[in-house]
Parts: structure tokens; sequence; C-alpha cells
């Protein structure tokens, strides 16, 4: 008869990304793991494979759940550019004040550590920021129709502006005690917009 997880499998992938999260993944033990989901090493490797495919299921997991609302938020029906400005100040308000300040952005970090060895952990972080990219120059090309945006405005490198600005508050926003570097740095930006 075979037995039956004596764990849930969907509770111990939101610790371990919570763990990873904060930790990174080199600094992460498989001891630290064990310690922290509280289930047993073989358990771990049954149900998630290697360390590194639990970080990767983790990942997918922050990814499928991180900022659900971004879509709704910049495909709302009227002036675009208004909901392209408050994403970015969402943005910004997370990255110098918010819940998980001190630990950055999942996504980010993983750039920052594996992206540039880790093939599979790449592929991840690109598809998180072609997702974003793609939203905002959906709102931008919008705006851009609509009046808001003159002419000689490139909607596509403007997203990639704004995507690598928002990249860029999570870093210094993890990394800085100073909230109005991030909130100075994301305004000036917007600016580009006017």
């Amino acid at each position: 008869m075979a037995r039956t997880k004596e764990f849930d499998p969907d509770a111990a992938l939101q610790s371990a990304l919570e763990l990873f999260w904060r930790q990174g993944y080199e600094a992460t033990s498989m001891a630290d793991l064990v310690s922290h989901l509280g289930i047993g090493r073989a358990s771990i490797y049954a149900t998630f494979g290697n360390k590194h495919e639990l970080y990767l299921k983790a990942l997918d997991r922050y990814n499928e759940n991180r900022d659900p609302g971004l879509l709704g938020e910049l495909s709302q029906p009227g002036p675009a550019l208004p909901a392209v400005r408050a994403v970015v100040r969402r943005f910004a308000a997370e990255a110098s004040s918010g819940e998980h300040r001190a630990d950055g952005c999942f996504v980010t970090n993983t750039a920052a550590e594996l992206a540039a060895r880790d093939p599979a952990a790449a592929r991840r972080v690109e598809a998180s920021w072609s997702h974003i990219e793609t939203l905002l120059h959906s709102a931008l090309v919008r705006a851009h129709a609509q009046g808001e945006l003159s002419a000689g405005r490139d909607p596509r490198a403007l997203a990639r502006m704004l995507l690598v600005l928002m990249q860029g508050l999570r870093v210094v926003g993890k990394a800085s005690d100073e909230p109005g570097r991030v909130r100075d740095a994301a305004e000036q930006a917007l600016r580009l917009l006017d």
C-alpha cells in the first residue's frame, strides 16, 4: 500500500519560495530547506526533485502569483498614461517601503544571482520581463493612438525603459534605506512620458 504524503506539497512549495526569496539560491542549503519546510530530505526529493528543481518550481509559483492585477491596471478603458504612471509609482512604493522591500523581487534577485549561468532560470526571468514589457507596450500603444503621447515617442522603447527602471527600483529599494531615492527616480522617468 502506498503511503500518503504527510505534508501539503502546495504549502511546502510556498514555504520554499519564501525561503529562497529571502536568502537566495546559493545561501539556501538542503538542510535549511528541511528545517524550514519541516519535512525530510527524501520527501523533498521525491516531491520536488533536487534543490535546483525546487527553486525553479518556486520561481514558477512566484511568477504565476505575482502582480495578477497588472493586466487589469494597464488595460482599463479610458486614458492609458495615468494607468502606466500609477503602475510605476506602485512599483516604486513597494520597492521603497513594501512588505517585501528587504527581500526585493524574487525574479530580479534570480536575474542578479543566477541568470548569467543558469539557462533555466534565465528563461523564467526573461519570460517575466517580457510579460511586463508587453503589458506596458500595449498600454503605451493605446496612449499613442489616443493622442496622449506625442507622435515622436516610441511605445516599445518607452516600455523597455520603464521595465528596466522598475527592475532597478527593486534593486535599489532592497539595498537602500532612503525611500526618496526610488521615488525621485520614478518621478523623473515618468516625465519622459509627458
